[in-house]
């Protein structure tokens, strides 16, 4: 189908729309203590990378598929039971935006997502490209780019709202505007950066409007 005139917002989640950052560190922290990995050079390339390619790098073939396992368990687990809160805003911001005009790309699992918004009464979009929804994930551009697609708008008309790097260099070499938010120090690249989600919150509606 051909794309629309429309613009469009896609919002990465952990450490952008929820606050799960110390959750995933102590996620990794648990899986790195049980395969005897170092919990600080493990969680680095987390950061960067989604957890199927985590796992292959640090762990031989043969042991790559338990340990995805065990990462998925403690994760879901995390899901039901962790202690977590969206960022002061976020649950106006994407009441306000209207259905079919924004996505969210995340490096997590689709049912986990799910899982968090449900626990914090956050809407949940239709377009959701999750890590297993594309080959390659952040910071290549594909993740953006097939959610771009699904909404059938040009990626030169898509605001990308990020938290990490790995995120913001993803939506650049989309060819899309990237915003980051919610850190001190801004990600390189960006063409915008706001301390907190709730500051952007304003150009965020002004850009779909």
């Amino acid at each position: 189908m051909p794309e629309s005139d429309d613009t469009a917002v896609l919002f990465d989640v952990d450490g952008t729309l929820v606050d799960a950052v110390d959750n995933q560190r102590l996620i990794w922290a648990q899986w790195a203590d049980r395969f005897g990995l170092g919990r600080e050079q493990v969680y680095a390339l987390a950061l960067r990378t989604r957890p199927a390619e985590t796992v292959a790098r640090f762990l031989p073939h043969r042991d790559r598929a338990a340990a995805l396992e065990e990462f998925q368990r403690l994760e879901d687990d995390d899901v039901l039971k962790g202690d977590y809160r969206a960022f002061v805003g976020a649950e106006r911001l994407l009441r306000e935006l209207e259905i079919g005009r924004w996505a969210l790309v995340t490096s997590n699992l689709r049912r986990r997502v799910e899982g968090r918004f449900r626990r914090l009464q956050l809407p949940i979009p239709p377009v959701i490209v999750d890590a297993e929804s594309t080959t390659r994930g952040k910071p290549d551009p594909e993740p953006y780019l097939a959610a771009a697609a699904e909404l059938r708008v040009s990626p030169a008309r898509c605001l990308v709202i990020e938290d990490s790097l790995s995120g913001v260099t993803a939506g650049l070499t989309a060819g899309m505007t990237v915003w980051s938010v919610n850190s001190r120090t801004p990600p390189s690249g960006a063409h915008q950066h706001f301390p907190e989600l709730a500051n952007a919150a304003a150009g965020i509606l002004r850009f779909v409007a």
